[in-house]
C-alpha cells in the first residue's frame, strides 16, 4: 500500500516536472498585440512544381453539357451515363456504374433536387443523403459522388469512382 502511494507521488511529481508555463504569463507580453500577429503570420508558400506555371483559375461560368455515353476501365468494371445540363440547371440525369465482383451503383435524377449551380451543380437526395456534384474544368466535366452508400448494392461503393466526360466528344470515362 505504501509503495503505490510513493509510485502514485512520484508519477505526479514527474508530470509536473515535465510541464511547462505559457510564455506569456512569464514576460507579462499580450499576443493581442497586432504587431507581434504581423510578426507570426505564417504566409502560404506556392508548391515547386507550380513555380512559373501560369495557372489560370476555373472560369465561373454556367455549365453546359450533353452525353449518353457507355464506359468501360481495365478492371472490368461498365458503366453508362445520361447526362443534360442546359445553363447549370441539371434536365437530365442517370447512372450506372457496375464494378465487377463488389456490385452495382444506379443514379436517377427523379431521387435528387438540385440544391446548387455556381460554381459547381449539385444534386442532393435528402432521403439518403446522397450528393452528386458536377463541374467543368477545362475540356472535361467530372461527375463525382459523396455519400452515397445507399445508392449501391455489395460494396460497390468503395469502388466508386467519378465520371469524366470530354466536352469535345461527349466520351466518359
Amino acid at each position: 500500500m505504501v509503495m503505490r502511494r510513493l509510485l502514485a507521488i512520484w508519477l505526479v511529481v514527474l508530470l509536473a516536472a515535465c510541464a511547462t508555463p505559457d510564455p506569456d504569463s512569464i514576460s507579462g507580453s499580450s499576443t493581442d498585440d497586432s504587431a507581434q500577429k504581423q510578426q507570426d503570420r505564417i504566409e502560404s508558400q506556392p508548391l515547386k512544381h507550380l513555380l512559373g506555371r501560369k495557372l489560370k483559375p476555373i472560369p465561373e461560368r454556367p455549365l453546359d453539357v450533353r452525353t449518353r455515353c457507355r464506359f468501360h476501365d481495365v478492371s472490368g468494371g461498365r458503366g453508362s451515363m445520361d447526362l443534360q445540363v442546359s445553363k447549370a440547371e441539371v434536365r437530365r440525369f442517370s447512372a450506372e456504374v457496375s464494378v465487377p465482383r463488389q456490385g452495382i451503383c444506379r443514379f436517377d435524377m427523379k431521387g435528387f433536387r438540385q440544391t446548387a449551380r455556381l460554381p459547381n451543380v449539385v444534386l442532393s437526395d435528402e432521403a439518403s443523403g446522397c450528393v452528386v456534384r458536377i463541374w467543368e474544368q477545362e475540356r472535361n466535366v467530372t461527375v463525382a459522388f459523396n455519400e452515397c452508400r445507399s445508392k449501391c448494392s455489395g460494396d460497390a461503393y468503395s469502388y466508386l469512382w467519378p465520371i469524366m466526360v470530354d466536352t469535345r466528344n461527349g466520351r466518359c470515362s
